[in-house]
């Protein structure tokens, strides 16, 4: 097992001073590097307030100039917001920045409310259509010239600049719920990205259920690694438990209330 580190800039109160989110956050991923953490991870978020993350490809440069080993890795670009020429030289150039520490992790989006924004008429729930098309066209670019006539995107020839220094690519993540996006990822080399946070662990197993049923429909398919994401908290003694479990449960219930309400 290996221990990662899923981070925002989140700030709960108007109050908080973004210089010092910022210094507070980084010596977060600090710590995890010093501590062995293999990868961290930065979200994609637009005109929330809670969740400050408008190019995770940004924070995660400022963190590998201040880091030696961890992992750098997306969780996730949303595919609908972004075009498949400019993903791919952003996840290159990162990957030449960080000298090769690249994973990169893509999703459908996560709230109707930054669709409504970034992605006028779409709905939150067709973001996956997107991710479909977006995943053979990233390796293509990254492999050399490529042509594109998609649904959602047409170009002619064109190729990354940079190519990442991975070869042929970086790790591929794809954040999975449903079966039908299980199937995506095992269909295209992807490990999984899940979001269990505080719910029952029978949900984690309701995940590896939908693993192992897209593997089974893609035979001969690799097996891909599997992540999921927890609140977890270490302490000395018992009585040193109030100050993470309490932070826990706040941002966990605002998490929950913008997942449940924020529709426009």
């Amino acid at each position: 097992m290996k221990f990662q580190l899923v981070i925002n800039m989140e700030r709960h109160s108007p109050e908080v001073d973004l210089r010092d989110l910022e210094r507070h956050t980084l010596e977060m991923v600090q710590m995890a590097d010093a501590g062995g953490f293999a990868i961290v991870w930065a979200a994609e978020h637009h005109a929330l307030e809670l969740f400050i993350g408008p190019n995770p490809f940004s924070m995660l440069t400022w963190w590998a100039a201040h880091t030696s080993r961890i992992r750098l890795g997306t969780a996730v670009a949303v595919a609908p917001y972004w075009h498949p020429i400019r993903l791919a030289g952003e996840v290159g150039l990162l990957d030449l920045y960080s000298r090769g520490r690249v994973e990169f992790g893509i999703g459908s989006g996560a709230f109707q409310r930054e669709f409504d924004r970034m992605a006028p008429g779409l709905k939150q729930s067709d973001g996956h259509l997107y991710m479909e098309e977006m995943l053979p066209v990233l390796k293509a670019l990254w492999q050399g010239d490529t042509t594109h006539d998609g649904k959602y995107w047409k170009f002619p020839e064109a190729t990354a600049v940079p190519k990442p220094l991975q070869k042929p690519h970086p790790p591929l993540w794809v954040a999975a719920r449903s079966p039908h996006t299980y199937d995506i990822a095992v269909k295209n080399g992807c490990n999984i990205l899940s979001w269990a946070l505080s719910r029952p662990f029978s949900e984690v197993e309701s995940y590896k259920e939908r693993l192992e049923a897209a593997l089974a429909a893609n035979p001969g398919a690799a097996r891909p690694i599997f992540a999921t994401m927890r609140y977890t908290a270490v302490y000395d003694r018992p009585e040193q438990s109030e100050v993470p479990v309490t932070a826990a449960r706040r941002q966990m219930a605002r998490f929950e209330t913008w997942r449940r309400f924020a529709r426009t």
